[in-house]
């Protein structure tokens, strides 16, 4: 009886254990406090989260530790070197006994509860994309507006199981340093070297024998003419995959029966050798007839990143970007230039997005003002909606606080002016040693059934069938 009153005498006179009782109740009643905010669904943002589920259990917890270091030390102090007897035959005792064990119960309750969340929060998109948010904002901007914005970053980030969430956190932990520190790449390095593989990621949801056989594709363009002449390109795309025996068209690169293999420089976008495996154990090699890179290259066994490598996280280029703001009606097409102005208002060298803002709102008042005062006079309303347009159109794919410019990031998917796509290896630069090219026939991967057209016949087709089923002609 005499220790008990001796541990609770230690805990209670110890200065430093109040101290730690003092944070371990505050800490534990904001903890609890924000929790239940959140539960009765109260908006939070990450910055809440941090301080809900990271830094209070944090200060939780080193509450308790001073509670124990203030015990140890004042038992220490009185030179006590028996533990205490628990003689549970006496009332107090259990009383005490009770109240400390539903103390502990609180405290396990509470850290485990935090521990949860914070498991939860980490892994969250908001973590990902807003915590860290001039470094990850580009890449969350991008991925709010793809086809992925409902799949979680860290079910292709970071993948199940034990050894996938430690690497996360020690690759985390670096993360964080380099933010504090101000050690990271501006902008980011593209992580071709540790994403994980698409057969655990993409493959989960994308059935790689799935035949698709040929699917349309149209591709909207404005001309820089003071009618913002709109074309259409339209392209049967043979996206094939596995036909029964044997795949065919572009996904026939993934057929398992067939590896294909090259050598390149880090960024795979220069390829100096192709390696074709057949089912029967031929190979054939092909080699680049210009030079080989100058620096280090590796060699890469191909599957679905290597064409669809910005599958999320898309950056447009300016005239792309441009094109479907108009297509879309976000930008009316009647105003003289808009899209040629549009784009030279957008491709401006500016230092932040407020410069940007403004920048983009002279350029297109200035135009206007200058070149068609009447019209600018009577059209303001048109020309300040094409001048937020632009400027929303700008700050969703140039990050001048991270060095991420129009083209920064490679779109493999295809060709176009900013990456060669299927040309790094579709070029006519690579065969074998006994001369056989690699194909360059366009038609291999579609067929071009309208070319900058204003009006292709197809589209006249269709609108006419659809015409006149609703006017109820079959």
């Amino acid at each position: 009886m005499h220790e008990t009153r001796g541990l609770l005498a230690a805990l209670s006179r110890n200065p430093i254990s109040q101290l730690g009782c003092a944070v371990a109740l505050v800490s534990g009643i904001l903890l609890v406090a924000m929790i239940a905010i959140e539960m009765l669904g109260f908006e939070t943002n990450a910055y809440i989260g941090i301080i809900t589920y990271i830094l209070l259990p944090t200060v939780f917890f080193v509450g308790l530790i001073l509670i124990a270091w203030g015990v140890a030390r004042e038992r220490k102090r009185s030179e006590a070197t028996n533990f205490p007897i628990i003689d549970l035959n006496v009332k107090k005792t259990r009383q005490r006994l009770m109240r400390f064990l539903i103390m502990m119960c609180v405290c396990v309750v509470i850290l485990v509860t935090a521990t949860s969340g914070a498991i939860h929060f980490m892994e969250s998109n908001t973590f990902c994309g807003t915590v860290c948010h001039e470094v990850m904002s580009p890449e969350y901007t991008a991925y709010q507006r793809s086809p992925h914005a409902r799949v979680d970053c860290v079910d292709c980030h970071v993948g199940p199981g034990t050894s996938s969430f430690v690497k996360s956190k020690l690759s985390g932990a670096w993360q964080l340093l380099s933010v504090a520190f101000d050690l990271y790449d501006r902008p980011i390095k593209t992580p071709v070297h540790n994403l994980r593989p698409s057969n655990v990621t993409c493959e989960q949801c994308h059935w790689p024998a799935q035949f698709h056989g040929i699917m349309p594709k149209m591709i909207t363009r404005f001309a820089e003419d003071q009618a913002n002449t709109e074309t259409k390109t339209i392209l049967m795309m043979k996206v094939g995959g596995q036909d029964f025996a044997a795949s065919q068209g572009i996904h026939w690169h993934i057929d398992p029966d067939v590896r294909i293999r090259y050598r390149s420089d880090p960024s795979r976008e220069r390829i100096d050798e192709v390696e074709l495996t057949r089912k029967d154990g031929t190979v054939k090699r092909y080699f680049t007839q210009g030079p080989d890179n100058d620096g280090p290259t590796e060699w890469r066994t191909m599957d679905c990143i290597d064409c669809h490598n910005r599958p999320t996280h898309v950056f447009f280029g300016a005239e792309q970007a441009v094109d479907l703001a108009l297509e879309r009606g976000f930008i009316t097409t009647d105003l003289p230039y808009v899209r040629r102005e549009g784009v030279r208002a957008i491709r401006g060298g500016y230092a932040s997005h407020a410069e940007a803002r403004a920048g983009i709102a002279a350029h297109m008042a200035s135009f206007y003002e200058t070149q068609y005062p009447e019209l600018a006079a009577a059209r303001a309303g048109d020309i300040e909606q094409a001048s937020r347009v632009l400027a929303d159109v700008y700050e969703s794919n140039v990050f001048p606080s991270m060095n991420l410019d129009w083209g920064t990031y490679k779109d493999h998917l295809g060709h176009s002016e900013q990456s060669p796509g299927c040309f790094r290896c579709h070029a006519g630069d690579h065969a074998t040693k006994d001369g056989e090219v690699i194909t360059v026939d366009c038609r291999a991967c579609h067929t071009i059934v309208a070319w900058d057209e204003a009006s292709p016949e197809i589209l006249e087709l269709l609108r006419g069938r659809r015409s006149s089923t609703a006017a109820g002609i079959r």
